[in-house]
């Protein structure tokens, strides 16, 4: 089980953040401290709020749930360990944060495989074949898997205009978020730069890189068109994110606090899955209106960006072994 010591870190942080959650802890039994790198009011945020609410209902306020928003604890790439390793309870992190240890989650950034909604509620369903042996994968490093969090499909951010081809993106730094989205940046001329969801705003305002990759929502509640101006709606990779919990902490609880908190995941699962396409039609209209053009490559330009995309699927295939064999034959399956 691979591990990194953030016990003393997490019990400094968690000092400077305890009071304003003290009076409900108190009261609790169970304590489960959330850690997300993202804003509160953003729908990953939202739906935490919702768990939340639901987990205090339901167990008549015998568990609390503190969630600590915008990484006030961990950056996203730091949760895994984090949790893994027991210095919180529990925490969001994008999936690809585990590749790491477990190449064949980054079935979900090859490109363009995943191209329908259809074909994405397949594979994220609980159990299916492509997300049953990822989760049982991730009980390796000490954490378990309690519900996965829609959000959407990739875009590319620029300024000054669209990225309607790999022809645009040569040359230039480009900020990504995994390194299988790294490689599919490099298939296409370009130089990846990995930024944490947390610092892009910043690496986008002092032109760190070039270009940027999110999801939409994402440009919404980090207001990046502040430092963006235009969207490339390439939706060439399906972003999502995790709510893992430490494997020993999940295993002391009792059965019937297991259970409501399960029921309280699927139903924070099943909610986000159902907005997200409003999600992301709010956060495209958002983006409208505070001044960003929207583009939409043509058939063409698409049928361009998927030809440049074959490296990234041997590459995928030589590192992620046999559950990448498995997972891959189980999405295009689908």
């Amino acid at each position: 089980m691979k591990t990194i010591n953030w016990v003393a870190r997490a019990t400094l942080a968690l000092g400077m953040f305890a009071g304003a959650y003290a009076s409900t802890a108190q009261a609790a039994d169970t304590t489960l401290r959330i850690s997300l790198q993202l804003p509160l009011t953003s729908h990953l945020g939202q739906n935490l709020s919702l768990f939340k609410e639901e987990v205090e209902k339901t167990s008549n306020g015998e568990i609390a749930v503190e969630i600590y928003d915008s990484a006030q604890l961990y950056k996203d790439k730091e949760v895994p360990a984090a949790v893994g390793a027991g210095a919180i309870e529990m925490g969001v992190a994008s999936l690809t944060r585990y590749v790491g240890d477990i190449p064949a989650v980054d079935i979900f950034y090859q490109p363009f495989l995943f191209d329908s909604e259809e074909k994405v509620r397949a594979a994220v369903a609980k159990g299916s074949p492509v997300r049953g042996p990822l989760d049982e994968a991730i009980k390796d490093t000490g954490s378990t898997v309690l519900w996965w969090q829609a959000y959407g499909g990739a875009i590319l951010l620029s300024n000054g205009g669209p990225l309607k081809t790999p022809a645009d993106m040569e040359g230039k730094k480009v900020r990504v978020f995994g390194k299988t989205l790294g490689d599919f940046v490099k298939a296409a001329g370009g130089a990846p730069t990995l930024v944490s969801g947390s610092e892009q705003y910043l690496a986008y305002q002092r032109g760190t890189v070039d270009i940027g990759m999110t999801g939409i929502s994402g440009v919404k509640s980090r207001k990046l068109w502040e430092v963006m101006d235009t969207v490339t709606v390439t939706n060439h990779a399906d972003i999502e994110f995790i709510v893992v919990v430490n494997t020993d902490f999940w295993n002391g609880l009792s059965d019937e606090h297991k259970a409501l908190i399960e029921a309280a995941a699927m139903k924070a699962e099943a909610d986000v899955r159902d907005r997200m396409s409003g999600i992301e039609a709010a956060a495209y209209a958002a983006a409208e209106e505070n001044g960003m053009t929207i583009y939409r490559p043509t058939a063409e330009e698409t049928a361009a960006w998927k030809a440049v995309s074959k490296p990234v699927y041997d590459t995928y295939t030589e590192k992620a072994g046999d559950l990448g064999a498995k997972v891959m034959k189980a999405a295009q399956g689908l």
